[in-house]
């Protein structure tokens, strides 16, 4: 094992088969059901968490991980016998994640411990990470995977299609009425990641156009480019993840290999089933 451990939290989309291929520990966002907690990944997931949601017609609410969390996390990296932790989390914009992993840090004042907020939430969290745990163990040092983690920050694009309005209508961030003519007209919200939070970019009309829309605008951010690594992400929807995947491959130069991933609870409950999107690194 390298000398340096990658902690990161579920909002990162990673696989936790391929986390832990790379000694990467996840720890989990919680979602809230009155009084039950539930750890993302761990006691439900994107299907779980939308057949409860379908059947009591209410969204849950998100939770960070708690400080206690994280050092648990932190404790057995050491136990794992590394020598020091980074820890990247979703950005601080969407959710009080980072607080909670600084204040993990002070809890353990002897340890060597570096908390860095990812300005990015998903996949784009979710390469850093990976990045970051492959360069350890690799055996660089931290300076060189925290400079390494903010270059790809910086070439890091995410685009998404929402499926519905319908659940964005329950949290309230649309009006039902607003929710209910948008749906009725079939628009699909297309989001990108803006100042390290989700952001509507533009509203188009009917599955096929969004998903080619966000084909064209994965094709206008790569240019001349070559894509280091991409993924799609999904809610709930392996099958049409697969089907947007042919469609990428049709119209962009992907890489041979595509990382499919579910988006995670913690960012589906604020989304919706059946939203899919594609996040991607630019090479430098």
């Amino acid at each position: 094992m390298s000398s340096i451990a990658i902690v990161t939290d579920t909002d990162c989309s990673l696989p936790f088969d391929l986390s832990d291929k790379y000694n990467i520990w996840q720890v989990p966002i919680n979602i809230l059901f009155g009084e039950e907690s539930f750890r993302t990944e761990i006691d439900i997931n994107d299907v779980q968490l939308f057949e409860r949601i379908d059947r009591e017609g209410s969204l849950p609410t998100t939770s960070a991980p708690s400080p206690g969390q994280f050092a648990e996390a932190y404790e057995a990296a050491f136990e794992a016998g590394v020598d020091e932790v980074i820890c990247f989390t979703v950005s601080g914009e969407v959710s009080a994640t980072f607080g909670a992993a600084v204040n993990a840090k002070e809890l353990m004042p002897e340890k060597t411990i570096t908390v860095v907020d990812s300005r990015s939430l998903s996949l784009g969290q979710g390469f850093v990470a990976l990045e970051a745990a492959e360069l350890a163990q690799a055996g660089k040092g931290r300076d060189e995977i925290i400079a390494a983690a903010k270059s790809m920050q910086a070439r890091s694009h995410f685009f998404a299609a929402l499926s519905t309005l319908k659940y964005l209508a329950m949290s309230g961030r649309v009006g039902h009425l607003a929710a209910g003519m948008a749906n009725l007209l079939n628009v699909k919200p297309i989001l990108t990641i803006r100042d390290g939070k989700l952001d509507m970019l533009e509203k188009i009309r009917t599955k096929g156009k969004a998903w080619a829309r966000l084909v064209e605008l994965t094709a206008e951010a790569i240019g001349d480019a070559q894509v280091e690594r991409m993924g799609i992400v999904h809610v709930a929807a392996l099958e049409q993840a697969k089907e947007f995947e042919a469609l990428l491959r049709e119209g962009v130069a992907c890489p041979d290999e595509i990382l499919i991933a579910g988006l995670t609870a913690g960012l589906a409950v604020h989304s919706g089933a059946g939203m899919v999107g594609v996040g991607f690194v630019l090479a430098e």
